[in-house]
Order: C-alpha cells, then structure tokens, then sequence
C-alpha cells in the first residue's frame, strides 16, 4: 500500500511524514524538472503480531508494511507547467492521497479563521490536479476520436466514459465523484487519474487544538461536511507534536502521549483509515520459521489470498485451516487446544478471508 502525501506548500505535510516514517531526511527542491519525493516504508504496528512472536518465538516476525511518498508542495496555477506535470506523476503512482490542510496560523494566534482558510486550500489543490487530469482526458480523447470511423467496441466504450469524465471535471467534480462503475474504472484505471484515487483530509491542527474534542476543533465541521459529500475520509493530527514525539525513546514517548492525552497516535489514525477507506485487512500466519501479517482487499476468498503467499500455493489450494487470532488466544496459544475445542476449522476455496485469521493453506502441484 501506497500513500502519497499532498498538499499547499506550508501545510506541513513534510513534518507529518517525518512524523509517521522517523525519516529526517529533506528533500531539496531546487527546480521541479528534479523533483524527487521523500518516500519511506514502515512497518504497520499489530499487536497479533507481538503476541503470536512471543507464542511461536519464530526466527523473523514480518509486519505488513505501508510506504509513505511526501510530493512537494503544490502551488497554484502550475499544473500545466511541463516540470510541475513531471511532478504530478508522483501522485499517478500512489493508491490513495493524504491530503494535508493547515488548521493553524503560523504567526502563532491558533484558530485565527481570518488567517487559515482549510476550504479554500483544499479546493486549490483539487482543482490543480483536476485540471491536469482534464489535460490528459482531452489528450486521449483527441487520439480516438481521430480514428472514430474505425472505432471498435472497446475503443467506444472508452470513448464514452472519457467523455463522462471529462463533463464531470469541467464542472469542477473530481472523477471519483461522477458515479462510476467499478467496470467503467477498471477501463480508465491505466491513466492513474489523480482525482480518481481515494482521499483522507488530514487536518494539521495546532498544540492547542489537542486538548479538546476533535469534533469540537476549529474548521473540523465544515471539513467533515466537504469530506462527506466526496465519500473522503477525514483526521486530525498536530504534526508539530507528532515529529516531537517520534524522536523520544518509547518511555518517554508513551509518557508523552498521556500528557497531551492523545487518545490515538497519528501514524495508527492514518493507517486505520487507510485500511478502511481502500477496504483492506490482514490475516496472519505464525510458525516456528516466520510470523508474518500479509495485507488484502476485503472479500477475498482464500485461494486469491494463498496467491499472496505464492503463486503456487493459489494454483495448488485445496483447503486452509483456519483460526481466528481471539480464538487461538482463547485456546492458550496452542494449536493442539484449540483442534480439541473445535475452533480450528477446515475451510475451501469459497471461504472469504476475515481480518486476524491465522492461516495454514494446504496445497498440492
């Protein structure tokens, strides 16, 4: 999983990063023709994964991992620019955006509403990467349309959806939001349209901001409200405090926490909603060799999920055992208690994968 993260520049998107990934790295943008992004991996916290280690004591315990990719600040007006479209190219590549909005004045007065204006931001970035996705729609339409007395079925069909896409972002409607089908996606999906990929607003909030309500900071009623109507997801985090945070040592760290009464970390917050909003979960698997947490969509059915172990494994399934993680904790952490108490099941190739099973396929090829 990929996450890019945008937003104006100042917004603080680059602490956030440094925040969530412990990277201290800057990038330095000397020209857009060179603009290259700070990108990091990290491992996704799962406290299955501690508990089965301790259980298994394998010899590696593997997290799921998600990458972070901090683009540079956007600026306005630019995204027709040819370096500005080599830029944007970062963005094509992510599978959904952390949209980063400042919700605080930098001189220092927090919730100065006449200083920070989160609606208009947000509309600036969403309209720059509109118009650079209209320029890419045009393009393609222009090509087929070129060659239209040879049109053939599937050129038509694009046709007609590229035209449904184009009228949409004309009147300033991201293509997420024109009620697609999955099928007529699926046909677009190769021009990695930005304002097709799903969203997370992360309001950038002040110091001040932690020690009330999330529901009840400034700004965060009329952003929920924009989020909602796009079916986007919405946050909070302090940046600032974030990266302080991350540099303590974990005593210190957690004491920390509890100070400022942060009820959730903001990297758990971003990979909480990261997973609801894409539809992925995890299922594990634990032995004496390897604990390991693996990341899928929703839905999927056990042969497709052994397919992310080894393709062979998908080609060869004949049946997964299966446990789920509060089961095999009920049982002791024992496999043999568990058999006894009937909690371990066997499971064929239409079983849907829930989140936390611990899994062992059987295969044969």
């Amino acid at each position: 999983m990929k996450l890019g993260i945008i937003g104006l520049k100042n917004c603080g998107k680059t602490t956030l990063f440094h925040a969530m990934t412990q990277n201290r790295s800057r990038a330095v943008y000397k020209n857009l023709a060179n603009m290259k992004p700070n990108i990091a991996r990290v491992s996704i916290p799962d406290e299955r994964l501690n508990a089965l280690t301790e259980i298994f004591n394998p010899k590696k315990t593997t997290p799921a991992f998600i990458e972070f990719v901090d683009i540079a600040g956007l600026a306005t007006g630019r995204s027709r620019n040819t370096d500005q479209g080599r830029f944007l190219v970062h963005i094509r590549e992510v599978d959904a955006l952390i949209h980063v909005v400042k919700c605080f004045d930098f001189t220092g007065n927090d919730f100065e509403l006449n200083e920070t204006n989160p609606l208009s931001d947000i509309s600036s970035v969403n309209l720059e990467l509109m118009i650079a996705d209209l320029d890419i729609i045009e393009k393609r339409i222009l090509a087929i349309e070129k060659k239209r007395k040879s049109f053939n079925v599937t050129e038509k069909n694009e046709y007609e959806i590229l035209l449904k896409v184009k009228s949409g972002l004309e009147k300033e409607i991201p293509s997420r939001n024109i009620g697609l089908s999955e099928n007529e996606i699926k046909t677009i999906r190769s021009f990695g349209l930005m304002t097709l990929k799903p969203v997370i607003y992360c309001m950038n909030i002040s110091e001040s901001a932690l020690k009330i309500n999330e529901e009840d900071t400034p700004f965060f009623k009329i952003i929920n409200e924009y989020a909602k109507k796009e079916n986007s997801s919405l946050i909070s985090v302090c940046a600032k405090i974030e990266e302080e945070i991350s540099a303590l040592e974990k005593a210190d760290r957690d004491f920390f926490i509890r100070d400022l009464n942060i009820v959730e970390p903001g990297l758990s917050k971003l990979i909480r909603a990261s997973y609801d909003l894409l539809g992925y979960i995890s299922f594990l698997t634990a032995g004496s060799d390897e604990v390991k947490a693996w990341t899928i969509k929703k839905g999927e059915k056990a042969p497709k999920a052994a397919g992310k172990i080894h393709s062979d494994i998908e080609r060869g399934f004949i049946r997964a055992e299966v446990i789920s993680f509060s089961s095999f904790i009920e049982a002791g952490g024992s496999l043999a208690k568990a058999r006894e108490k009937g909690l371990l099941r066997l499971e064929g190739k239409d079983y849907v994968i829930s989140d936390g099973d611990i899994i062992d396929f059987r295969f044969n090829v």
